[in-house]
C-alpha cells in the first residue's frame, strides 16, 4: 500500500467520526494511519505498535465508520476480546465516549456482568459487545445471545500475543470456528499486538490456516530509555540493613528504588514473582509506614487491586510494586517510569514493561533495571542492548492441547447435539493450533469423553450423552483454561506480618506444623495452618530446613545466555592480552548503553577466576567443577535447555548410583549433589544418553518429576478425571499417574510438560558439542571444597532465595 497522509485518511472516514476524533485528538497516530485503510478495505490485520500509540482507535474508528455509513441489520456486530477482565472496564469507559457521540451501542459482558445487565443485553443486543475468551464461551452455547452473534461481521482480539502463547489462545482459536458456523459467513480478523519476534506466527493464529493476514508493525523502541543499574551499599545502608532486617546490598537497591520514586510523579515496579511483589512491599513499609507505595497481582482480591489502580491514578499512591498483571494496558493512569527489579528474563517482557511508562506521541518511555548480582546484570545489559535493536524471542505457540479440544467438543454438543468426527476435525483443523490433529487422536478424546459419560460415540458420529447434567457440569465448571494455582499467605506469628507466599504443591507435601522450610532467604518452622494463611516461626538455623518453591520462573532465552558467554569469553580474552579493566568496562559501557560501574561489577567473578587461575565458562566453553558433595556443569544453555540437562542427567545419575541425587539449575549452570557423584561419572552418563533414544530417556526422567505430576493434577482437573475444586492434599499423586498412564489425559500431560518446561534438541545438541568438542570442556577441582566465585552464585542463589529446582 502507498503511504499515506493523514488528511487523505481521515477523509476515508464517516464525516462524524472525523468530528469527534477532532474534539479529542490532534494528529492520527502512525498506526493509525497505516492500519485504517486496510481495515476499511476488509482485510485481516494484525496490528504491532508500542503501548500508547491508539491502537484501540485504529481497530474501532473504521469499523464504527462502516456502522454508519452502511445500512445494518439487529443484533451483535462487533466483538472485542480481551484477555483479562480489567482491561474491559478500562475500554468500556474509553469507548463510551465515541459511542455517546455516534449512537452505537457498547456493552460489556464478562463473569462479573450483574443479572439486570445481562437481561438487557438479551433483549437489546449492543452493536459492539465486548468479553474475554472464557465468556464467548458462555454466550457461544446461550440460546438467545448466541441468535445475536449470526450478526457478527468483525472480530478484534486485543494483547492477541498475550493468548496466543497459552491454551487460552487454542480455546479462542476454536471459538472463533464455531463462531463462523453460526454466521455462516467469515468475518474481518483485526489482531492488536505488543511488539513480538515473528509476528508472521500470531498473524496464523489469528486468522487460521486458510485465511490472509496483513501485518502493520511500528517500531517500537525509537522513543525508550532503558538503564541498568547495580547499586553498592555504604555506610547509611549498612544502618538501614540493620533497621529493616535485610543485607546491606538489598538496603542498597531499596534506598536506589526510592530515589528513583521520589524523583518521578508515578512509577510501576515489576518483579518476576508474586512473593518478591510482596516482600519488597513489607520492607518498605517496615522502612516507612507512610510511604506511598501499593501492591498488585493476581493472588490479590479484585477490591484491592482496583483500589491500588485508582491510588496511582489519581496521586494517591507515587507507585505499584506489580508483576506481571500490570504488564498488560490496564489504565493506571501516566506512567513516568518502570523499574525492573531483577533481570526481565526475556526481551518481550522488558519492552513491555518499560512501555507502560511515557503513554503519549512523542513521549520517552522510561527504564531502569536494579540488578543483584553479576550474572543479573550481564542478562539484563545483554537484554536491554536486544530490546533497543528489537532482537525478540520467538513466541511459541502450544498445538494440538487434548484438554482444549474435549472441552470444545463439549461445547459443540451443547449446542448442536451430535456432530460427525470428520466435521468435528473439519472445525479443529481451520485452526492453526489444531491443523495437525489427526482422526485417530480425536476419536481417542471422544473415547475418553464417552468414558466419563459426557459424550456418546455411536458409529463415527458424537452426541450428547443420554442424561446431559453430566456434559453441561463439565464444560461449565471449565470455561477457563488458565490452572487453578492456590497460594497459601506464610505470616510470622511474632509480628503478625506477610512474609511471603507457598503454593499448594508444597503445602500439600510439606505442609504440617513442625516442618522447618527455607523461604525469601529466612528458615522458618510451621506452627499452624488456618484456611488459607500459615503461621510460622522464625529460625536462627538453617539446619534441616528444606528449600520452598512458588510458581514458575520465566526462562531466560539461549541466545541470551549465550551472548552473556560471548561477554565473558570476550573479557577474559582482553584481559589475558594484557588490556586494563578500565578500558574494556569503558569499550562496552558504550556498547551496550550502560554505565562503566555496572560492567566492572558485572565482570567481578570473572575477574576473581583469572586472578585464581580457574577456567571461565564462555559460549564457546564449558566447566565441570567440583568441590565437596557438588558437581557444576557450566554452560550457557539458557533456561529450559539446562533443565532438561539436569532432569535427565541427575534421573540417571541416581538410576546409576542407586541414591538420590539433588539437582537445580539456571541459566548458565548446572548443578548436582550427592556423595555417590563425581564429574567423571557425569560425562560417562551423558555420553549413554546420546548412544539410545534421547528422547525416550527424557520422557523417563521427566514422568519421575514433580512438575509432571503437578501438571498432570492440572491437566486431570481440566479433563475432568477428578473435581475442579479437589486440593492436592486429597489427591495421591503418584496413584493418579500410574492410572492415567496411557491415557489423553497423561500424553497431553508430557506433551505440554515437554513443550512448556524443557528444550529436548537444544539440550541434546549442547550435550553432543560438549562430547564431539564442539563446545570444549574444561576441568577444575576446588582445593578448599568451597565453589569457584561463579559457581557460587548458583548455589547461593538456591541456599538464600529459598528456591528449588521443582523437576
Amino acid at each position: 500500500m502507498s503511504l499515506l497522509d493523514e488528511e487523505s485518511v481521515l477523509n476515508m472516514l464517516a464525516k462524524p467520526i472525523v468530528r469527534a476524533f477532532k474534539e479529542r485528538f490532534k494528529h492520527l497516530t502512525e498506526p493509525q494511519i497505516q492500519a485504517i485503510p486496510r481495515i476499511l478495505e476488509g482485510k485481516n490485520l494484525l496490528l504491532m505498535a508500542p503501548t500508547g500509540t491508539g491502537k484501540t482507535e485504529a481497530a474501532i474508528l473504521p469499523i464504527f465508520s462502516k456502522l454508519i455509513v452502511e445500512e445494518q441489520s439487529p443484533g451483535i456486530k462487533l466483538l472485542y476480546i480481551t484477555p483479562l477482565r480489567a482491561l474491559n472496564r478500562d475500554l468500556l469507559e474509553r469507548i463510551d465516549w465515541w459511542s455517546q457521540r455516534l449512537d452505537i451501542k457498547t456493552a460489556v459482558r464478562h463473569g462479573d456482568t450483574s443479572q439486570r445487565e445481562r437481561r438487557i443485553q438479551s433483549l437489546e443486543p449492543p452493536d459492539m459487545l465486548i468479553t474475554t475468551p472464557e465468556t464467548l464461551q458462555v454466550i457461544l452455547t446461550g440460546r438467545i445471545l448466541r441468535n445475536h452473534l449470526r450478526s457478527v461481521r468483525w472480530i478484534i482480539v486485543d494483547e492477541v500475543h498475550e493468548l496466543a502463547t497459552d491454551k487460552r489462545g487454542a480455546q479462542l482459536a476454536v471459538a472463533l470456528e464455531r463462531l463462523r458456523l453460526i454466521t455462516g459467513r467469515d468475518f474481518q480478523r483485526i489482531g492488536l499486538s505488543a511488539t513480538i519476534g515473528k509476528p508472521e506466527l500470531i498473524a496464523r493464529f489469528l486468522v487460521g490456516n486458510y485465511g490472509e493476514c496483513e501485518i502493520v508493525k511500528v517500531p517500537v523502541v525509537r522513543n525508550m530509555m532503558i538503564d541498568v543499574i547495580y547499586p553498592v551499599p555504604d555506610e547509611d545502608d549498612f544502618i538501614l540493613a540493620e533497621n529493616i532486617g535485610v543485607h546491606p546490598e538489598v538496603a542498597a537497591r531499596l534506598r536506589k528504588i526510592r530515589e528513583l520514586i521520589d524523583s518521578h510523579r508515578s512509577t510501576l515496579i515489576f518483579t518476576n514473582t508474586r512473593p518478591l511483589a510482596e516482600i519488597l512491599t513489607n520492607r518498605f513499609r517496615v522502612w516507612d509506614e507512610q510511604m506511598k507505595i501499593g501492591i498488585h497481582h493476581g493472588s490479590l482480591s479484585k477490591i484491592k487491586r482496583i483500589s491500588t489502580e485508582h491510588g496511582l491514578k489519581h496521586g494517591k499512591l507515587a507507585g505499584i510494586i506489580c508483576t506481571s498483571s500490570l504488564e498488560l494496558g490496564i489504565d493506571v493512569g501516566r506512567i513516568d517510569l518502570c523499574i525492573q527489579y531483577n533481570s526481565p528474563r526475556e526481551v518481550t517482557r522488558l519492552i513491555q514493561r518499560v512501555g507502560r511508562s511515557g503513554h503519549g506521541i512523542g513521549r520517552t518511555a522510561k527504564g531502569v533495571v536494579v540488578v543483584t548480582n553479576s550474572d543479573d546484570a550481564l542478562e539484563a545489559i545483554v537484554i536491554a542492548r536486544r530490546a533497543r535493536m528489537e532482537e525478540l524471542e520467538t513466541p511459541e505457540i502450544p498445538m494440538k492441547s487434548y484438554d482444549v479440544a474435549m472441552h470444545q467438543i463439549a461445547g459443540i454438543l451443547i449446542e448442536y447435539g451430535r456432530m460427525r468426527l470428520e466435521e468435528l476435525l473439519e472445525i479443529f483443523r481451520r485452526t492453526y493450533n489444531f491443523k495437525d490433529l489427526s482422526l485417530d487422536e480425536l476419536q481417542r478424546i471422544v473415547g475418553h469423553m464417552a468414558d466419563l459419560r459426557v459424550a456418546d460415540l455411536r458409529e463415527g458420529i458424537v452426541l450428547k450423552p443420554r442424561n446431559t447434567r453430566e456434559l453441561y457440569n463439565y464444560y461449565f465448571n471449565n470455561l477457563s483454561m488458565i490452572p487453578e494455582e492456590r497460594q497459601y499467605l506464610v505470616v510470622d506469628e511474632s509480628k503478625n506480618e506477610p512474609v511471603g507466599i507457598l503454593d499448594e504443591e508444597f503445602v500439600a507435601e510439606y505442609g504440617e506444623p513442625g516442618t522447618r522450610f527455607i523461604l525469601m532467604g529466612k528458615a522458618w518452622e510451621i506452627h499452624d495452618i488456618a484456611g488459607e494463611k500459615i503461621y510460622v516461626a522464625p529460625l536462627e538455623s538453617y539446619e534441616g530446613a528444606i528449600p520452598s518453591w512458588v510458581g514458575e520462573e520465566i526462562p531466560v532465552p539461549y541466545e541470551v545466555a549465550m551472548e552473556v558467554g560471548r561477554l565473558r569469553r570476550e573479557y577474559r580474552d582482553r584481559r589475558t592480552k594484557g588490556e586494563s579493566m578500565e578500558s574494556i568496562a569503558k569499550d562496552l559501557a558504550k556498547r551496550y548503553g550502560v554505565n562503566r560501574e555496572v560492567i566492572m561489577r558485572a565482570f567481578k567473578e570473572v575477574e576473581d577466576h583469572l586472578e585464581m587461575g580457574i577456567p571461565i565458562p564462555t559460549d564457546v566453553e564449558a566447566v565441570l567443577e567440583e568441590f565437596g558433595d557438588y558437581v557444576v556443569l557450566h554452560v550457557h544453555g539458557g533456561l529450559k535447555a539446562n533443565r532438561t540437562i539436569q532432569k535427565i542427567i541427575a534421573h540417571f545419575l541416581a538410576k546409576r548410583s542407586e541414591a538420590p541425587v539433588k539437582g537445580h539449575q539456571d541459566p548458565y549452570r548446572v548443578v548436582f549433589k550427592s556423595k555417590h557423584i563425581s564429574g567423571n561419572l557425569i560425562m560417562e552418563v551423558i555420553r549413554d544418553l546420546l548412544k539410545g533414544d534421547y528422547k525416550e530417556k527424557l520422557i523417563e526422567a521427566i514422568e519421575s518429576s514433580t512438575l509432571f505430576k503437578r501438571r498432570l493434577v492440572h491437566v486431570a482437573r481440566k479433563m475432568d478425571v477428578i473435581r475442579s475444586d479437589a486440593s492436592l492434599s486429597e489427591i495421591n499423586i503418584n496413584q493418579l499417574a500410574e492410572t492415567l498412564k496411557g491415557t489423553v489425559v497423561y500424553e497431553e500431560t508430557l506433551n505440554y510438560t515437554m513443550f512448556h518446561d524443557f528444550e529436548l534438541e537444544r539440550s541434546r545438541e549442547l550435550l553432543e558439542k560438549l562430547i564431539n568438542g564442539e563446545i570444549k570442556l574444561l576441568k577444575w577441582t576446588s582445593p578448599t571444597d568451597e565453589p569457584s566465585p561463579l559457581a557460587k552464585l548458583t548455589i547461593e542463589r538456591f541456599r538464600f532465595e529459598g528456591e528449588v529446582s521443582t523437576v
